[in-house]
């Protein structure tokens, strides 16, 4: 989610947020089953669920309706916070975390995040307490461990999974000349040369100032390439797996960056930054032709683009055929007064049937392997996405995934560099200076 999404020293990360959200506690109430004085019935437990992401974000609004309809006893108030990850929501859940107190009883976490939580187990529930460790067998061996702590504790369970595919404006393309059945557009590109040269015939046709751009921005393909990049080159990104930095000498940065550059100076991108409202008006108002989507995104696109543009996108297999962008977990902070409840509900959400419930939703492919094998996910289609197979899409595009070590300083660093690729893309940042600012920038980040 997706999500992408990922900032400097923990102190450092405590005070990036220019606001803080009004995030609340944990709800009151007496365990459920007790009676309060008098005999009375103890008011029901309330368990807080805060997660990120644009568009339908985790896709929780069907199942927490669902669970709190069976469950009178524990009631279940389910927020998405923000749409970006590393600039807003991270570094806001790591204030509350240090202080103690102000998280919800639940909290979903960015997978780029994952490495910086491990390393903290001092804020989170250890969820074997409470019975959690039975799921193991229900995940992917790489997402199963990527939920254990530094001491080898499981404190998080897997939401989604981020296969990879590329979403495109059947209209835009239509209009372009070029064919709209998405088999016949992924055989456009086998390759990233092939999408490239796809992209110049598209804006041969598209020479207006104002219209449409082939791609959205740096940000999405910078991040397809280098889920595809990484499991190349050691299976590893920004650090290597003793979680020293490599971003200057990693073979999967350099490549991805390049790429980017180029479509950048071809003149094929928006130029616009991921999860900013101008991203989200582009998406509804047919600004760009094409974007690199993970699963999760496709709930992105729909929640952005709205019901007026249903049928206009669909997906197509991705250029380099798979990858693996995000995905997320779910973990429950020590300072829950609720920690009981809470893992129940957690284990709800990441269980099969929340699973399914939330691709039903939003898109999100789950990590959950009987989910996976359900006919309600295998066989599912996506009206949005002019009735595509996703769940066969995605089925197939997660099936050889390699897990990509994450470093602790992973979302960081990643957000800084970013900015780079942002400014290189508006033109602030001289392309034959780009690469040796993205570098210092993430060094920087690192500490």
């Amino acid at each position: 989610m997706l999500n992408s999404k990922r900032q400097g020293r923990l102190a450092a990360v405590a005070v990036m947020a220019v606001t803080a959200l009004a995030i609340t506690s944990c709800g009151s109430g007496e365990p459920a089953g007790s009676t309060a004085s008098g005999g009375a019935a103890a008011e029901p437990v309330t368990i807080t669920v805060h997660t990120f992401g644009g568009g339908e974000n985790f896709g929780y609004d069907k199942a927490v309706e669902k669970w709190n309809a069976e469950h009178p006893n524990i009631q279940v108030k389910y927020q998405n916070l923000t749409d970006r990850f590393e600039d807003v929501y991270l570094p806001q859940l790591l204030q509350k975390l240090q202080a103690g107190s102000g998280a919800a009883d639940i909290v979903g976490i960015d997978e780029g995040a994952m490495g910086l939580m491990k390393a903290r187990s001092q804020f989170f529930a250890d969820l074997s307490q409470y019975g959690l460790e039975s799921r193991k067998a229900d995940f992917p061996a790489a997402k199963w461990e990527n939920g254990l702590n530094k001491d080898g504790k499981l404190f998080a369970l897997g939401t989604d999974i981020g296969g990879m595919t590329m979403c495109y404006r059947t209209d835009l393309f239509e209009k372009a000349g070029l064919p709209t059945d998405r088999e016949e557009v992924g055989k456009l590109w086998p390759d990233w040369n092939a999408f490239m040269e796809t992209g110049k015939k598209f804006q041969a046709a598209n020479k207006g100032k104002d219209d449409p751009k082939f791609i959205d921005g740096p940000n999405t393909l910078y991040n397809v390439l280098l889920s595809q990049e990484a499991p190349k080159n050691g299976n590893i990104s920004y650090f290597d797996k003793s979680n020293q930095l490599v971003i200057g000498t990693n073979p999967a940065i350099k490549t991805a960056f390049d790429t980017v550059k180029s479509f950048s100076e071809a003149g094929l991108t928006a130029k616009l930054a991921s999860f900013t409202p101008e991203w989200n008006a582009a998406i509804k108002k047919g600004g760009f032709a094409t974007m690199g989507c993970p699963a999760w995104m496709l709930g992105v696109v729909s929640g952005a683009a709205g019901d007026e543009n249903k049928g206009k996108w669909d997906v197509a297999a991705v250029p380099g055929g798979a990858g693996n962008w995000g995905g997320s977990y779910l973990a429950v902070p020590k300072q829950s007064k609720h920690p009981k409840e809470a893992a129940e509900v957690l284990n709800y959400l990441t269980g099969k049937e929340g699973h399914v419930l939330a691709f039903q939703e939003a898109a999100a492919f789950p990590s959950s392997i009987p989910a996976q094998q359900d006919p309600a996910v295998a066989e599912l289609k996506n009206e949005f996405f002019n009735d595509a197979p996703t769940g066969q899409i995605f089925g197939a595009s997660v099936k050889d995934l390699l897990p990509v070590f994450l470093g602790e300083k992973h979302a960081q660093v990643k957000t800084a560099a970013e900015k780079v690729l942002e400014g290189m893309d508006k033109g602030s940042i001289p392309y034959g200076e780009a690469w040796t600012k993205f570098v210092e920038a993430g060094t920087k980040a690192a500490g």
